[in-house]
Formats: C-alpha cells, sequence, structure tokens
C-alpha cells in the first residue's frame, strides 16, 4: 500500500481495526472482510461517511475523501 494509505490507517482506523475492538473488522483478516465487501464499495464508503455501530463518522478521518475510504477500505480488508 501507498505509504499515505498506511499513515491515515496509523492514524484513524488502527485502533480498532488492529485489534478488532467493539466488533471491527480485524485488518488483514480476508475472512471478516468478505460479507462486507458483498454489500459493494459504495455501500462500505457510505457506512464510513455516516459512522456504522461502533465506528464514528468518517472512522475519525475527518479530511478523508471517498477515494481514501475506498483505499483504506482495500488495505484493511487484505489478506496480510
Amino acid at each position: 500500500a501507498e505509504q499515505a494509505v498506511i499513515d491515515r490507517y496509523n492514524k484513524s482506523c488502527i485502533a480498532c481495526h488492529s485489534s478488532g475492538a467493539a466488533g471491527a473488522p480485524r485488518t488483514g483478516d480476508a475472512a471478516q472482510w468478505a460479507p462486507r465487501l458483498e454489500k459493494g464499495m459504495d455501500v462500505m464508503v457510505a457506512n464510513v461517511d455516516k459512522g456504522l455501530n461502533a465506528m464514528p463518522p468518517k472512522g475519525m478521518c475527518y479530511d478523508c475523501s471517498a477515494d481514501d475510504y475506498k483505499a483504506l477500505i482495500e488495505y484493511m480488508a487484505t489478506a496480510k
């Protein structure tokens, strides 16, 4: 992943997605991400923007664009 994506991940997403806190799908666990990805990227981006369950609106990345969210989702959903 490009460094800008990793930097945004480390700033905004890592707190919950590294550990699976509050039910967040864990980074690199493709099986946890698969049913979410089936909803389509547009739905996933909208869920980040609005907030979902314990995830706050914008997922703590207040300066992220829709393209940033797509890149972050792809980064987190890829098996590590």
